[in-house]
């Protein structure tokens, strides 16, 4: 099945078209979540002006599975989460070389839409942000409405509230729907922006340290959540956290760097057990044991 991205574009320049956090900015490229994709990476440098952030990155996540990113700090591991759906190159200067395919397409190919590229492949960042001008419902709704095409309130409804059960928030939110998003804990407020990011039915989930700013109660309804979500979508997700990458994760990609000022690498990457109790290079055990990091 054809993506149908396309759209001529400079891969190389920041997108004309506005990116709004969580919210792809475009209709679904598909009628449901049967048919959540495998990304293949391919020898991927991304760079921010000259600087070679990361190297020679090849990679395969496959389909209805969660993938887990680990490594220290400034290896690299949130840049290569941004370049799967081409959030890397809105940075001034920032641009990628070598190839990331979502089921065989190039999504960086010269054809290629940036932003309809984002709305199949959805992002949840680090601190919870829902728009906080409205209320729950309409963060939910907000994709939906900036994609061009009317829908009758009733369908708008159903929509809102699939994506609030499936993001476990439905019973907590069903009788404060008019209220302000914002006003939502912390859990809460991130467990609406992956709402609000399924609601556009993504191929597709990326989520930079979701937990990372949560307390241990609202971490494990989120790591609950993953669990049920690599049902119906691809999950590539960064953590800090060895113990909820072990959790959450059925493959681990470990990257590092060489040496200080030297672009980030991936070392190794292989089922999660494998990579927490058997990895094949020492660097990773060292990691995982706590030696550094």
């Amino acid at each position: 099945m054809s993506l149908d991205l396309s759209a001529p574009t400079d891969r190389t320049a920041v997108p004309s078209v506005p990116v709004v956090p969580s919210v792809p900015s475009a209709a679904p490229l598909r009628s449901g979540h049967s048919m959540a994709k495998r990304i293949d990476i391919s020898d991927l440098r991304a760079y921010y002006r000259d600087f070679l952030a990361v190297d020679g990155v090849t990679l395969s996540v496959e389909p209805r599975s969660v993938t887990a990113f680990i490594g220290p700090s400034g290896c690299g591991k949130s840049t290569v989460l941004r370049t799967l759906n081409r959030m890397h190159e809105v940075i001034p200067g920032a641009w990628v070389d070598g190839k990331v395919l979502l089921d065989g397409e190039d999504i960086y190919a010269d054809s290629i839409d940036p932003v309809n590229v984002r709305r199949t492949i959805g992002m949840v960042f680090q601190r919870p942000n829902p728009f906080p001008t409205m209320s729950v419902y309409e963060n939910v709704a907000a994709g939906l409405k900036l994609d061009g095409r009317r829908r009758r309130k009733s369908e708008l409804d159903d929509v809102v509230e699939q994506s609030l059960r499936s993001s476990n928030l439905w019973a907590e939110v069903k009788d404060r729907l008019s209220r302000p998003g914002a006003g939502l804990s912390g859990g809460q407020q991130q467990r609406l922006c992956i709402a609000r990011a399924i609601a556009v039915q993504p191929q597709v989930l990326l989520m930079d340290e979701p937990c990372s700013a949560l307390d241990p109660i609202s971490t494990l309804a989120i790591e609950d959540l993953i669990e049920s979500l690599k049902e119906s979508y691809t999950i590539v997700i960064v953590t800090h956290n060895m113990q909820q990458a072990a959790r959450v994760s059925d493959t681990t990609a470990f990257f590092n760097l060489s040496a200080p000022g030297q672009p980030g690498r991936l070392v190794e990457s292989g089922p999660t057990r494998t990579i927490f109790t058997t990895p094949t290079e020492k660097a990773t055990e060292d990691y995982i044991s706590g030696r550094f990091g």
